[in-house]
């Protein structure tokens, strides 16, 4: 019998791993030895925190970052076909949401692995949740462009296709560019359109707040550094 690829989630921040996810996703790292993760570090300490008495000197971690080959990752799943199950870690939330772990899963589709997600935190569809937008249709569209001219295209862009789908638009920034992002969100966007941000889910110091552009004009919160979530919608229908 073939060996699973587990999804395993991780914390958004530090806080303690059983307070945002349910005891199975501790159950099943106790049983793995072998680790698909981004980071070596910061896994070994999320597995030690969840699970203090399991041997890390008897782990397997193989890296998923941006000096990993397609000749090496294609080999990771070769231990299921010992029988031996592997773990996918995401750096922070779910894995293969926004996440480079999507390729391990689509390998191991392909090979015939069977994938079993586990529960844990998803800031995106935490931020959905928390907005009151369409929760019936959304999209989440990643980074916007760095280039002043072509991010104030793509945010007026968005907006235009909130109003036209009814479809809720999600986005992010790199944590010490969210100041900047707000600022061009409530010069770009018309005042009427309804703006969510969404900071340090699931922390003891999380914000999270919807309003018309207009009414942010007055407010400022500090998201320098601070994982954050933007989604936006024009002409926000009553559902």
């Amino acid at each position: 019998m073939k060996g699973k690829l587990y999804l395993i989630p991780t914390t958004l921040g530090d806080n303690e791993p059983l307070e945002v996810m349910p005891i199975s996703v501790k159950k099943v790292i106790e049983q793995l030895d072998f680790f698909i993760v981004e980071n070596e570090k910061t896994a070994r300490r999320f597995i030690k925190k969840i699970t203090p008495k399991k041997s890390q000197p008897s782990l397997t971690i193989m890296l998923l970052d941006k000096y990993a080959q397609e000749i090496e990752t294609r080999a990771y799943l070769d231990v299921c076909n010992e029988g031996i199950s592997v773990g996918l870690l995401s750096e922070a939330g779910v894995p293969a949401v926004a996440d480079p772990g999507a390729t391990i899963v689509k390998l191991a589709h392909d090979k015939g692995i069977q994938v079993v997600p586990l529960v844990g935190p998803s800031s995106i569809l935490m931020a959905m949740m928390s907005s009151g937008m369409n929760g019936q249709s959304f999209a989440f569209n990643g980074y916007l462009p760095i280039d002043n001219s072509d991010r104030k295209k793509a945010i007026k862009e968005l907006e235009r296709l909130s109003k036209e789908k009814n479809q809720s638009q999600i986005f992010i920034e790199t944590p010490y560019r969210n100041d900047k992002l707000l600022a061009d969100l409530k010069a770009t966007l018309t005042p009427s359109t309804n703006l969510c941000v969404a900071a340090d889910i699931t922390l003891s110091t999380e914000y999270i707040k919807t309003k018309a552009v207009s009414a942010w004009k007055s407010e400022n919160p500090d998201l320098h550094k601070r994982p954050a979530i933007f989604i936006i919608h024009k002409g926000l229908e009553k559902l």
